[in-house]
């Protein structure tokens, strides 16, 4: 499974509420630089993540989870090909918030990525596509007054409820 999202939209708080402990490249920062802010060397960090990955597919792990913006389908391309040549379906979360909620949270955490940034990720940010070779896309929206979701399904999708288990702010969609 394979997040998609901003800083800020809710990724690692999902996996939380759903007991899930995802591969990420916080936590690969933190093994490697024992620094989760350490930017220098996105090519190692995501190198390392991705023979992480790798060994949980070659030991057959049922389920497998890499927490990271993932923010068009040139990034998600390397992860889903690794899914597949695993025998794995490749599953997306598409944290689908819009970009003034993310950049708010941003300036309210401890470690927050500059406005600037944030800027140019909205712009990089596509939601994912069957076609990208995603069997399933799961949709995490902020939920509207009284319970409702916010916006509306995108076009891939039929009727969808969200998960009454989710707590009140996000709802998820399954397609």
């Amino acid at each position: 499974m394979l997040s998609i999202g901003l800083p800020g939209s809710g990724k690692s708080t999902w996996f939380k509420r759903h007991n899930i402990l995802p591969l990420s490249s916080d936590m690969v920062r933190i093994l490697l630089f024992d620094d989760v802010t350490e930017q220098s060397y996105q090519d190692l960090v995501f190198s390392t993540l991705r023979s992480m990955l790798r060994a949980r597919l070659l030991a057959r792990r049922p389920w497998n989870y890499v927490d990271a913006t993932n923010l068009s389908a040139h990034e998600r391309r390397s992860w889903i090909k690794l899914a597949h040549d695993f025998g794995y379906e490749a599953h997306a979360v598409f944290f689908d918030v819009p970009p003034e909620v993310c950049i708010e949270r941003n300036r309210r955490r401890e470690r927050n990525v500059p406005e600037d940034v944030m800027q140019r990720m909205a712009a990089k940010l596509r939601p994912p596509k069957f076609e990208e070779g995603f069997a399933k896309i799961t949709v995490v929206r902020l939920r509207g007054k009284a319970g409702e979701s916010a916006a509306a399904g995108p076009e891939q999708a039929g009727d969808t409820q969200p998960d009454e288990s989710e707590p009140p702010d996000l709802a998820d969609a399954e397609y």
